[in-house]
């Protein structure tokens, strides 16, 4: 592995690199699963002096995807990381488009998991709106913030533009998806919604935070194996931009 050389992201338009591509596919990934599997269960944990604290269960491994954006930006730049997020948010419209074909198909004659299908996979079109602007929203904000942090501090103290950046892009997504998803619903009053919004938030940016020290393994590792370290100095930070 080379040493990273310190890179403009024009200095390696058109390249290609040779992890970039699984990055990419492990963000997909973990960005579908965790809307599918971990999105409509809720858990709860005892805390010391605190007592039971529910919490979703998709928040053990959503925020993954943040991290994955920080290593993206940290790595190979806003640009590259910008064309991750739009193929995450086409993959997320896509499943939504598919989980609504496939429940509202007829069932067969016999079949007795319709009830179940519907209860798993069959979410309002309110909560995939919801879901979609918001990490669309929040995922762009947490790159920009990172790039821009980085040529503030010239590339020094990872660990504060990886979750300064949090910061920025888990409240956009947290502010975003529960008033847009649940306001006004009999179920979730105001002060039910706010709490669990602060919730929600404090557990992101938490677990980001511990997180951090691999992170840092992560990207030490990647910028070695691809020799570069990119700062985005005269970047276009239009979240509709193509060019890489």
């Amino acid at each position: 592995m080379s040493k990273p050389v310190a890179v403009t992201a024009d200095a390696i338009a058109g390249r290609t690199f040779r992890y970039y591509d699984l990055v990419m596919a492990a963000f997909v990934v973990v960005l579908l699963l965790s809307n599918v599997i971990g999105a409509e269960k809720r858990s709860v944990i005892p805390l010391p002096a605190i007592g039971p604290w529910p919490f979703g269960a998709g928040i053990l491994f959503f925020p993954i995807s943040y991290v994955i954006d920080d290593v993206l930006t940290e790595v190979y730049g806003y640009a590259r990381t910008r064309r991750v997020i739009w193929t995450g948010f086409a993959a997320l419209a896509f499943m939504a488009v598919m989980e609504w074909t496939v429940v509202r198909l007829p069932v067969a004659p016999g079949w007795t998991g319709q009830a179940a299908y519907e209860r798993v996979f069959g979410a309002g079109w309110r909560i995939i709106g919801a879901s979609l602007i918001a990490f669309w929203v929040g995922g762009l904000l947490t790159s920009v913030a990172l790039a821009r942090l980085k040529l503030l501090t010239d590339g020094r103290w990872l660990w504060t533009r990886t979750i300064g950046s949090t910061v920025v892009g888990q409240a956009a997504d947290s502010l975003l998806f529960y008033p847009l998803a649940f306001y006004g619903l009999p179920d979730w009053p105001a002060s039910a919604l706010g709490a669990t919004m602060l919730s929600q938030y404090v557990l992101k940016v938490g677990w980001e935070t511990v997180l951090t020290p691999v992170t840092y393994a992560v990207v030490g590792w990647l910028k070695r194996a691809e020799g570069v370290d990119v700062f985005d100095r005269g970047t276009d930070f239009s979240p509709f931009g193509a060019r890489v």
